[in-house]
């Protein structure tokens, strides 16, 4: 709960729960995943609970963390599980009386109408191709050197998808500080934090709760923290608007400490370790939901002048100030 992109407030009071609701969780986690879908073969009543099961597996999901559309998307097959007879109350006693006699015409013997026909050659057919299409995708997923999030047709028919390889065991965040000192050196200079709209900064601001809306930026950072900004080169691009004020990529920030002011002369990443408080604790007592240590520079202090090269290296608009 504590190392997810983004937590929301329900993840800082499950990630204190007791040891054994971990475990439990855990176990229900596998059960969910490797015996359930199983269920789809044992007929119609295990069918309808698969699919209960797996929808309040994904609202829990939902509840304890902000994994963007992922979990409502993920919902949608099941919904499949669901026949007819299970969801008549939804719809009107006239349309369940059309859908009767349609039934009873077909079990009559009489011809099927030739877009029924179309229909289910078609459905056959599309089943045919994506399992043909599925054995690179099979024999990748049992391969001991399995590749993630790759496509293994130019369609993107199927695909071998992961949200996550691995998630770490801490917490690391990329803080982005500003200064308007001249030296970025100078121990006297006061440098400024800029906040985002939901990752962890801020160690009193409350985890927000956005699914199923996606703050993309913010998603990024969390994945540049356990990586270097030489494998992330868009954070120094970042970096680069952010030393120019240009308005569109301050609206992807929850707080710009220059606002109303000239823009800082040197921005710069720190690497920071987070945690969460202890509820009830001293820090919670203190209105802080995070606890942070600092590991030490991400990367140096630069200014617009000095990335000037950098942009024209890769043929990056160069910023200009507004």
């Amino acid at each position: 709960f504590q190392t997810q992109p983004v937590p929301n407030p329900i993840a800082y009071f499950m990630h204190r729960s007791p040891w054994w609701f971990h475990r439990f969780e855990t176990l229900v986690n596998h059960f969910i995943e490797l015996v359930v879908p199983f269920f789809l073969f044992l007929g119609r009543r295990m069918c309808i609970i698969h699919g209960l099961l797996q929808i309040l597996f994904q609202v829990l999901l939902i509840i304890s963390g902000n994994l963007s559309f992922l979990n409502w998307l993920t919902i949608v097959p099941s919904i499949a599980c669901f026949d007819d007879l299970s969801l008549g109350f939804l719809f009107s006693s006239r349309l369940k009386e059309r859908v009767a006699q349609m039934q009873l015409k077909e079990a009559a013997g009489k011809p099927l109408p030739l877009g029924r026909c179309v229909r289910r050659v078609v459905n056959v057919s599309f089943g045919l191709l994506v399992v043909y299409l599925s054995i690179p995708v099979v024999l990748n997923l049992l391969n001991s050197r399995q590749v993630m999030n790759t496509s293994f047709n130019p369609l993107r028919i199927v695909n071998t998808y992961g949200a996550f390889g691995s998630i770490t065991k801490e917490r690391t965040e990329v803080i982005l500080q500003g200064t308007s000192s001249l030296d970025p050196n100078d121990p006297t200079a006061v440098w400024e934090e800029y906040d985002f709209k939901c990752k962890p900064g801020d160690l009193k601001r409350r985890p927000c709760f956005i699914t199923p809306y996606h703050y993309r930026l913010d998603w990024l950072m969390w994945f540049a923290a356990f990586q270097t900004y030489e494998q992330n080169e868009w954070i120094i691009h970042l970096a680069g608007k952010l030393l120019a004020q240009e308005e569109e990529t301050l609206s992807l920030m929850a707080m710009n400490p220059f606002a109303g002011r000239a823009p800082p002369r040197w921005i710069r990443g720190e690497h920071f370790k987070y945690k969460f408080s202890q509820p009830g604790g001293k820090h919670a007592g203190e209105g802080r939901w995070w606890v942070r240590k600092r590991l030490g520079p991400y990367f140096p202090p630069i200014n617009l002048q000095g990335l000037r090269r950098f942009y024209e290296d890769r043929d990056w608009p160069y910023p200009v100030q507004n």
